[in-house]
């Protein structure tokens, strides 16, 4: 804590300084949009079957990335990497959080909402947070001690659905049941405090989280019949995502409104891939994965006048990358004495290709996955696969699934045909009482254990895969034989960038904060 208020300090004393050369008007606002668990092919503008206007209009108009990717495979961990431009574990994140765990976002990270407040800006957070909230006895710091000054949240999925969610919890005080779906819901928020709360003379940092398309599943039924029969869930599904992109259009015609659309930059992506596994195209995997279906997502950067318009840019890049780039793009220092694992994409962003490095692979390392972690060079992939077993049960989480398969079967429940149960086990509970029962123990069975951590810390890997993701795009075709210098090279790389993100890395079995 005393290093992060160094930090601090430092951006306090240079914001002194900026202020002088630059009027508070001119700093340009920062919007961020994030869905949850989106695929990569889903919305119109990067070939999906759910139409998305407002998506599609800012992807023509902005820089489209077409190699686009969440820091991870699953919601907590991709947020925390998001906020700090740092590996989720360096972050103290190392899975999904649940309400068991202590593990939650570091207090001694420095966010974006943090140093943007260092340097002006009024600081929002508006949806799904899922970087651990206080329960019962369980107290974990809010988005107010993570730099958010305003924020209206849950703690993770919208509850008992984005119908009428009762869960959300503002600045601390519970709110009570919501009338209305959670993307709109989200948009009204943020309006209100644009319309009530915001000091025109102030930037703004505006954080949306939306929930959809994560389960469980809920649309108005007028826009899920545009894509199939109201009780089949790839059509809520697609209904949640139009529903979504309704709902940024509201806050885009705002900004608009207000006077602010080219003075604000807006960034929309996906948390990690889907749980349908269609929804992420010609990619292998799903949600949860380290290939290239689980994490490779939409990434929009719309910025009128500001930032190149109408291109499709095929670097590899992510939101690792969000914080350097929002520093670089506004003219900010990032935080001084920190690592960060992602780059500056400001030169793909204003039309200086030729100027952008990247000083660290893009790294993926998720401790129960199989694969297990995964670097990007260029066209080239490699994932890496552990050496190590975590303790759980297999025969008896692969008895309760069958068991719960049959049970859903028997019901003729549409969630069978809609996917694999394993992911639908963790998207949404199910309505039938007896395969939900059955549903939490298997949850129990497969949870990520914080005495796991120094097995996790003290592993390795014991096989590798190469691919060529021009010639293989689906990652069909192991070329590691092929090329050996290249496994070498790579490898090389992936150990020392796992090295340092596991010397970081927080023992939460022993961690009492």
């Amino acid at each position: 804590m005393q290093f992060k208020a160094l930090i601090l300090i430092y951006n306090f004393l240079a914001l002194i300084v900026i202020s002088h050369s630059i009027p508070a008007t001119a700093k340009p606002n920062v919007v961020v949009l994030f869905a949850d668990d989106l695929g990569y092919q889903d919305i119109g503008a990067y070939g999906g079957p759910v139409l998305t206007p407002t998506l599609d209009r800012m992807a023509r108009k902005g820089v489209q990335f077409m190699d686009f990717h969440s820091p991870s495979g699953v919601c907590s961990s991709s947020r925390a990497a998001t906020l700090t431009g740092r590996h989720h574990i360096r972050a103290g994140v190392y899975t999904v959080i649940r309400r068991w765990h202590k593990m939650h976002l570091l207090e001694s990270e420095v966010t974006l909402a943090e140093l943007l407040k260092a340097h002006g800006y009024a600081t929002v957070h508006i949806g799904k947070w899922h970087l651990g909230l206080t329960y019962k006895d369980r107290q974990k710091p809010a988005p107010d001690k993570h730099g958010f000054d305003y924020w209206f949240a849950t703690r993770s999925g919208a509850f008992p659905s984005h119908k009428n969610p009762l869960n959300f919890i503002r600045n601390g005080r519970k709110v009570g049941k919501l009338i209305g779906y959670s993307a709109q819901i989200l948009a009204d928020e943020a309006i209100s405090w644009l319309d009530t709360k915001r000091n025109p003379n102030q930037p703004f940092f505006l954080n949306v989280w939306f929930h959809e398309p994560h389960a469980t599943l809920a649309a108005p039924d007028d826009i899920v019949a545009k894509y199939g029969k109201l009780k089949d869930p790839a059509a809520k599904y697609s209904g949640t995502i139009d529903n979504t992109d309704r709902a940024i259009a509201r806050l885009l015609a705002k900004l608009k409104d207000m006077g602010v659309e080219k003075n604000t930059l807006v960034v929309y992506s996906s948390d990690n891939g889907s749980y349908r596994k269609e929804r992420n195209g010609p990619l292998r995997g799903k949600k949860g994965s380290l290939f290239e279906g689980g994490h490779r997502v939409p990434g929009i950067f719309y910025w009128p006048d500001k930032i190149t318009a109408g291109r499709k840019e095929h670097e590899p890049a992510g939101m690792i990358d969000l914080l350097p780039t929002v520093a670089g793009l506004i003219g900010i220092d990032p935080p001084k004495g920190i690592h960060l694992d992602g780059s500056d994409l400001t030169p793909l962003l204003t039309g200086r290709q030729e100027a952008f490095t990247r000083d660290q692979l893009m790294f993926w390392f998720a401790p129960g996955g199989y694969p297990t972690a995964a670097v990007r060079d260029g066209k080239y992939s490699l994932v890496a696969y552990r050496n190590y077993q975590m303790p759980r049960d297999k025969k008896a989480m692969a008895a309760m699934l069958k068991r719960i398969n049959g049970i859903l079967r028997e019901a003729n429940d549409p969630m069978v045909a809609s996917g694999d149960l394993r992911n639908l086990n963790f998207s949404g509970k199910f309505k039938n009482k007896r395969a939900e029962k059955l549903r939490a123990q298997y949850h129990q069975l497969s949870r990520f254990r914080e005495n796991w951590i120094p097995t996790i810390k003290a592993g390795g890997f014991k096989r590798y895969q190469l691919f060529d993701l021009e010639k293989d795009f689906g990652q069909k075709i192991d070329i590691s034989r092929e090329h050996p210098e290249i496994v070498a090279r790579l490898k090389n790389k992936l150990l020392k960038i796992h090295a340092s993100v596991m010397a970081d890395g927080p023992d939460w079995d022993l961690k009492e904060k």
